[in-house]
């Protein structure tokens, strides 16, 4: 056994040291006497003395690619997954051919000490391809590295997970919309109970080659959801269920007919392998979260929840004035508007239509973009108002003492635009 409290410990290499596992496992590296080395896609942390490697899963496909990458490493540690397909990130390449070449290459580095975070139902019954996928690396590492161990974990709780952080916000909703009532059965575990769990399993010479990563019990969904409200100083979960076909078709990238598929099969698995590995019972649910975190997430999830009824209210505003330039409104009344700032004829016409389509590409950009796409798309329907507002003031300055307020209106538009803007970026 290595023990993690003498000597000068490991260094591990964390692949996904910037995911919610990877950083807690860091965490845990550290809090044990090792040295983690994080493989990271692009720099985010300059803190003095952490180590960082820049590796990209899409591209890093051989062995060669691997092999500097592991000089001086004792061991290896790979947390590096995606819940759906972007671009160049596809489940075969991430879950599959790049751990295929880090396993060669800790083979022929002689590193034998690796954990490969997969995920429980990615075995022979396996029929999603997020499932296959991670099948395949597992198997890879099994082939490559018999001395590693494949973590197979249910749902991973995190206060700074984004798919916890989901789960929180359906749980703090007055309403909660479920697939087929929330009877699927999961089995929680807390990522910091994982990631000691990690550093148990690299600190020691006699490892299982795959083991479940598991809570102390199978509950539903809906059950799971209950307890991480009343954590979270909610009242009893009200429960709308609806069947997982008709989500299917509106859920998105986290809904889809496979994820649905994934969920109803099943998410539980026996606890006592992972008690004895570990050396404790991993903590229930209903601890996943200290009076603190609550206090704090309960402020965000708030404006969450207040920011999903804002952007959709932005996005409202755009399409209904967009649909009401098109003809709901008098045409002839909306061109002598235009006549008064200048605008006649063919170029009149060319401005109410080309405006009007404007705002409903903006309606449309903001229900659908996300990240950098959706910011832009803040800023430009910014801009736009400040132009119109320009232009009215100079042009029609009468319409700043209109008493609807028209005009004034915006001012409160672009307050909201500029707090769904910082939303996003944070």
């Amino acid at each position: 056994m290595i023990e993690g409290s003498g000597g000068d410990g490991m260094r591990v290499l964390v692949l996904g040291a910037d995911g919610l596992i990877g950083r807690a496992v860091c965490d845990a590296l550290q809090a044990a006497g090792h040295h983690p080395v994080r493989g990271v896609r692009r720099q985010r942390s300059r803190a003095a003395g952490v180590d960082h490697v820049y590796v990209d899963f899409a591209r890093d496909t051989h062995p060669s690619d691997w092999q500097a990458r592991l000089l001086g490493i004792d061991a290896v540690v790979n947390a590096v997954g995606i819940f759906a397909e972007h671009g160049e990130q596809t489940f075969r390449r991430i879950h599959a051919q790049t751990p295929r070449a880090l396993f060669a290459a800790c083979r022929e580095c002689g590193v034998t000490r690796v954990v490969q975070m997969s995920a429980l139902g990615a075995d022979e019954h396996a029929a999603s391809r997020f499932h296959r996928s991670k099948r395949a690396g597992d198997a890879a590492l099994r082939a490559m590295v018999p001395s590693g161990t494949v973590l197979q974990p249910s749902l991973v709780f995190g206060a700074g997970g984004a798919s916890s952080r989901m789960l929180m916000l359906l749980a703090w909703w007055p309403l909660t919309v479920l697939p087929d009532g929330g009877r699927q059965r999961v089995q929680p575990i807390h990522v910091d109970d994982l990631a000691c769990l990690v550093v148990r399993l690299l600190e020691r010479d006699d490892r299982p080659g795959v083991l479940a990563a598991v809570g102390p019990q199978p509950l539903s969904l809906a059950r799971y959801l209950a307890l991480l409200r009343h954590a979270l100083g909610g009242h009893r979960l009200r429960v709308l269920g609806l069947p997982s076909a008709w989500l299917a078709r509106v859920g998105g990238r986290w809904l889809d007919r496979e994820a649905l598929a994934m969920l109803a099969r099943g998410n539980t698995a026996d606890v006592r392998p992972l008690v004895a590995w570990l050396g404790q019972a991993p903590r229930p649910p209903r601890r996943f979260l200290a009076p603190s975190e609550a206090t704090d997430l309960r402020v965000l999830l708030a404006w969450r929840a207040w920011g999903a009824l804002g952007r959709l209210a932005v996005a409202t505003v755009w399409l209904v004035t967009g649909i009401v330039s098109l003809g709901l409104y008098p045409v002839a009344g909306s061109l002598a508007l235009l006549g008064r700032v200048g605008l006649t004829g063919l170029p009149a016409r060319w401005a109410l239509y080309g405006a009007a389509g404007m705002d409903l590409l903006f309606g449309l950009a903001t229900l659908l973009l996300r990240g950098r796409a959706l910011r832009a798309a803040y800023l430009a329907q910014a801009v736009l108002m400040l132009g119109y507002t320009a232009i009215i003031t100079v042009a029609l300055p009468d319409f700043w003492l209109h008493p609807f307020g028209p005009i004034l209106k915006n001012l409160p538009m672009l307050a909201l635009l500029g707090m769904l803007y910082a939303a996003e970026r944070r």
